[in-house]
Formats: C-alpha cells, structure tokens, sequence
C-alpha cells in the first residue's frame, strides 16, 4: 500500500512541478532542497491546523473550563492528518526514498527505538551514535 501511495503522490506533485521521479533518477541538491523546504512549509502548516483542532491554547474560555486539549472537531483532524501524509511522503520523496527504503528504514530505527527505552534513554546523555547504522 505505501509503494502505490508513493505512485499517487508523485503522479500529483509532478502536477504543481515537482517530478520526484526525474530528481531520483538525476539527484539535484538545490532543486531538492528547494522542494524539501516547500513541502516543509507545507507540512508546518497542517500540524498548526491539526494543533486547531484542540483547545490548545490556554486563555481559551474551553481551557480555563478544564478542556484544554480537547479534541474537538474528530472530523478536521482526520483529514488534517491525511494532509501531513500527503506532505511527508513528498518529504520522502524529496530526499530520494521510495517506499520501500522508507520501509527498511522505519524497521531499522524502530529497532533502535526499542533499545533506547530498553535502556532507560536520557536526553541529557544521547548522541545519535546509534542512528549512524542505519543505511540504505
């Protein structure tokens, strides 16, 4: 399912100029990064509109009721999310990935996840080491 969602949205991107195929093909930094920093862009703006799905903030009249946080429209949220998934796939996409190396990936730093909580991760002591195993 995520390779035809990457089929999708490189079908759609290639409608607004950015042709996520051809930068795979012939990798440019500077067009990358320029479509990096758009979708970037993008990507903040859904997390705000997401993040106005709650009560957030706190001199709301919900807040001081005791709702701050409350999701309160499921529905936006929803597709809000749907959103952020359209703009990180084209962040992928952006950087090169397919579908399948944001697979291999995922699996690759979901197992050093679980050894950070299985041995008691601190921000005030990690350095990333572990991320420099992971590879295509």
């Amino acid at each position: 399912m995520l390779r035809e969602l990457f089929k999708l949205q490189a079908e759609l991107n290639r409608r607004v100029g950015f042709d996520a195929e051809a930068l795979r093909k012939n990798f440019d930094p500077q067009t990358a990064g320029k479509w990096l920093n758009d979708y970037i862009a993008a990507a903040s703006n859904e997390l705000e509109e997401l993040r106005d799905c709650t009560f957030w903030k706190h001199w709301c009249s919900e807040a001081k009721a005791g709702r701050r946080f409350e999701l309160h429209d499921v529905q936006n949220a929803r597709v809000e999310v749907i959103d952020l998934l359209f703009f990180w796939i084209s962040l992928a996409q952006c950087v090169g990935l397919s579908a399948e190396e944001v697979y291999n990936l995922y699996r690759q730093k979901l197992e050093i996840n679980h050894q950070r909580q299985d041995g008691d991760y601190s921000m005030t002591s990690k350095d990333e080491v572990d991320n420099k195993r992971i590879t295509l």
